[in-house]
């Protein structure tokens, strides 16, 4: 199984575009510390390959991942599709991007689709451009192959139900109804190795302990450092749980789950106020000790 990290940032990016903040000032003059959208890519079979969510920087991250680059023929991409783990803006805004493509699979649970092709509007605005077939996203238990005769099957946990805000729920409606949030599972069956992906995280059910537990690599939700973060920042009255994500640190946090596991553990989607953005916090150093590392734009993941 061959993975490329394309991005790491939570929504907006470091730098994010209105932000003066420590961290986002720092990645503005220092270029290692410039984060693009949480995203990832997946090589499904020899020239064809996957996006794990479409961020608003897909275009910059095609270009910067050779394995992407269009060719031999003139107008031919090994980008067949995406996978999308939510509904989000930040996961989502790069479909319309790819509007050039003849056709593109998009691979995502009921409620996810409808949000994007009814809520959106994706799907009556980019008809006029391209054609996008929607298939359903595996979940609670069940794989599939990624893409026909590959080695690659996915299948999906649900871990929140939390809705993006263009999505809130009808009052007529259950606001817990539908999978909203989901970490990836991948399972090479050449090899028989897996790994989970789950760039957002707002609770841990009992399926997403017992995928962890099979897995040879874990990337997870890194938005926030602690549940204070987005007070603390003043960006926001809520807690970081609040917000739809557990935090790494504390008696509650991911931290602790990962550290028991055997698995290779790194953690993404970085807000621009969490501390693990500066490559010199110290926060960094207590994760190593527990054998967990941040990944890195561009990173190459082989299993």
């Amino acid at each position: 199984m061959l993975l490329k990290v394309l991005g790491t940032a939570a929504g907006g990016g470091v730098p994010q575009w209105n932000c003066a903040c420590r961290e986002c000032a720092g990645a503005r003059t220092h270029p290692r510390r410039r984060r693009r959208h949480a995203a990832l890519a997946v090589k499904a079979a020899e020239g064809r390959w996957y996006l794990v969510n479409a961020t608003p920087d897909i275009g910059d991250q095609i270009e910067d991942c050779p394995e992407l680059h269009p060719g031999p023929r003139e107008r031919h991409t090994p980008v067949v599709g995406v996978v999308l783990t939510d509904a989000e803006l930040d996961h989502t805004l790069g479909i319309a991007r790819l509007r050039e493509a003849e056709q593109l699979e998009v691979i995502a649970t009921a409620a996810v689709r409808e949000a994007v092709r009814d809520r959106q509007h994706l799907g009556a605005l980019l008809a006029p451009y391209t054609s996008l077939t929607w298939r359903e996203l595996p979940s609670t238990g069940r794989a599939e192959p990624l893409a026909t005769d590959s080695a690659i099957h996915i299948g999906a946990v649900p871990v929140s139900t939390k809705r993006p805000r263009y999505a809130a729920a009808d009052p007529a409606e259950a606001d817990d109804a539908g999978d909203w949030v989901t970490a990836l599972r991948l399972t090479d069956r050449t090899t028989g190795r897996t790994a989970v992906y789950a760039p957002a995280l707002g609770a841990w059910p009992q399926a997403l302990d017992d995928a962890v537990a099979e897995a040879d690599c874990v990337i997870l939700d890194g938005t926030f450092w602690d549940d204070d973060e987005p007070r603390r920042a003043a960006f926001s009255t809520r807690g970081a749980k609040a917000m739809g994500h557990l935090p790494i640190d504390g008696p509650d946090g991911t931290a602790r789950r990962l550290a028991a596991l055997t698995a290779r553990r790194l953690y993404t989607h970085l807000n621009n106020t969490n501390p693990l953005v500066d490559p010199d916090a110290p926060q960094h150093k207590v994760l190593a000790r527990l054998g967990i590392e941040v990944a890195a734009d561009g990173m190459e993941i082989v299993l």
